[in-house]
């Protein structure tokens, strides 16, 4: 792990912005020793000093997309612990008003996709927890995701027991 990113906040932001029936999505092609590497993700990052959670939000999406959000919800604090990385805590959103054009991302391939078509992308394995969740309830949740290299091994939403992998956790 390099010293810059030994350093960056383990607070970040991460928003698909909904349009119709589908998702604004990252295609993670362009960044080396990217943790999501080949993946697609939301758009956000890493909190800068003295950020809220909006304000990160709101320049990470600005950052990446051009666009400036109008109307935008938290949904849900996604712990993300992993062997390889330090623990990164997501505050998760979803969107559902903008203005502006999208531009060209340097971190990766924007690009419009399907709601029913998320499942079939590369992403990460905990991903697919949270979009059910997004698609099934308003309700703001928490949901724990401790993965050894790219597998999830555990996962708790809302603090209560889940099992994964043929063990209970």
């Amino acid at each position: 792990m390099t010293e810059a990113v030994h350093n960056r906040s383990n607070l970040t932001t991460l928003c698909y912005i909904i349009q119709e029936d589908n998702y604004l999505m990252m295609h993670r092609v362009k960044k080396e020793n990217d943790i999501n590497k080949d993946k697609w993700i939301g758009v956000g990052g890493h909190f800068e000093p003295d950020e809220s959670p909006e304000e990160c939000l709101l320049r990470e999406v600005r950052e990446e997309t051009g666009l400036k959000l109008t109307e935008y919800k938290l949904r849900g604090v996604i712990t993300f612990i992993s062997d390889q990385y330090q623990t990164e805590y997501m505050f998760l959103y979803t969107a559902t008003g903008y203005e502006g054009k999208i531009g060209e991302c340097d971190e990766g391939t924007l690009e419009w996709i399907s709601k029913k078509d998320v499942y079939d992308l590369p992403i990460w394995e905990g991903d697919k927890i949270f979009f059910r969740l997004l698609e099934t309830s308003d309700a703001f949740f928490t949901l724990k995701l401790r993965y050894e290299g790219n597998t999830l091994v555990e996962y708790k939403i809302n603090g209560k027991e889940s099992i994964k992998g043929g063990t209970k956790s």
